[in-house]
């Protein structure tokens, strides 16, 4: 907490501080000179002078104060319960607060995405297609705002599933204020709001977009119902596809325009055209960890029969023990996305990998 309130330190430089700890408490950093700070990558000098000169402990004293007092929780990034998947994207929030049954974070989910303002056709499909994803044992995520994710949240819990509801603002000002009814219907039947921002904190405009990255990264896709060209579900959309996260879209009449972001999407081959829940399902491998150890292959794989380098070694030994998403090696070899495609693509075209839909890769 102390942390995210350092004047231009930021959530990327809180994470490289952090990963620099290995196993060693968060509060070292405070102990930290500047020399030390400095060999830190992305730390330049006015972030160790910031860092050395912070002194805001009350109010941080305050926060934790507050936080206990409206019956909020706390989850960082170095928690069991942190969302798995979040983890993986750019700039993941190293701390949030939560109200609701912390095991619901550990689910895996679909976010349900589309316009405050939806008509006929977007409030029925946005219906039908949560009760599908309840049914096929996933979470729903969303923002909680007007419209489509309001009904996703509400289907949800109606369907006696999970969902999660991220706020673009405190875990106490729940926004909009008319929705505060669906948030204690989420709580009582065992779902979960959460946010980044501290309690008191407003629903300011600049919030939304960067709630909208929470909501697609601890996502395994998106599924557009209804979305016009500009708005925040089209910048979920595109956070998705920077997140490497699949997005599937609804189609939509020509003449509907509430609906004309939807067939944008398709037609630039940003998202999926779904017409069925086995659409979905087929491109994403929510249930791969449990499917690797029903099917152990006992030949030796593949990769160990051909002559590879240091790197592609390293990525096979990786996959020996279970299936990664792209995101998931990039983080442990060190390497960009950009690096790794071409290198799996490799043991690929070589027989030694095979990719899963959702972006998973597997041994051969």
């Amino acid at each position: 907490m102390a942390l995210k309130r350092v004047p231009e330190l930021g959530l990327r430089r809180i994470k490289l501080l952090l990963d620099s700890l290995d196993e060693a408490d968060a509060s070292e950093i405070f102990n930290m000179s500047i020399p030390d700070l400095l060999r830190i990558e992305g730390i330049g000098v006015q972030c160790a002078k910031n860092l050395i000169k912070f002194n805001d402990w009350s109010l941080v004293d305050r926060d934790l104060d507050f936080t206990e007092k409206i019956g909020a929780k706390l989850v960082s990034i170095t928690d069991h319960h942190y969302p798995a998947l979040l983890k993986h994207i750019y700039d993941p929030p190293v701390l949030f607060w939560y109200k609701g049954d912390p095991t619901v974070l550990e689910s895996d989910g679909l976010a349900v995405i589309g316009t405050r303002s939806p008509g006929k056709y977007g409030m029925k499909q946005a219906m039908v297609w949560t009760k599908a994803i309840v049914k096929s044992g996933l979470t729903v995520n969303s923002g909680i705002a007007y419209g489509i994710d309001s009904i996703a949240h509400q289907t949800a819990v109606r369907e006696g599933g999970k969902t999660i509801a991220v706020l673009g603002s405190g875990i106490d000002v729940i926004y909009p204020a008319r929705n505060q009814k669906i948030a204690a219907e989420m709580l009582d039947s065992g779902s979960l709001i959460m946010t980044e921002y501290p309690p008191g904190t407003a629903p300011n405009a600049v919030n939304f977009p960067e709630r909208n990255r929470i909501v697609s990264g601890m996502s395994h896709g998106v599924l557009v119902i209804e979305s016009g060209v500009k708005g925040g579900s089209m910048i979920t959309a595109r956070s998705a596809l920077d997140q490497n996260r699949e997005v599937f879209v609804l189609p939509h009449p020509l003449d509907n325009m509430k609906g004309e972001g939807n067939n944008y999407l398709i037609k630039t081959g940003q998202g999926k055209l779904v017409q069925s829940m086995e659409d979905i399902l087929v491109e994403i491998s929510y249930t791969a960890s449990k499917e690797t150890d029903l099917n152990v292959n006992p030949r030796q794989k593949k990769w160990k029969l051909l002559k590879l380098d240091e790197e592609l070694i390293s990525m096979c030994q990786l996959l020996e023990d279970e299936e990664m998403h792209i995101d998931q090696l990039s983080t442990r070899t060190g390497l960009p996305t950009y690096k790794i495609l071409p290198k799996l693509l490799n043991l690929e075209l070589q027989g030694a990998v095979k990719q899963k839909a959702g972006k998973y890769f597997e041994l051969c």
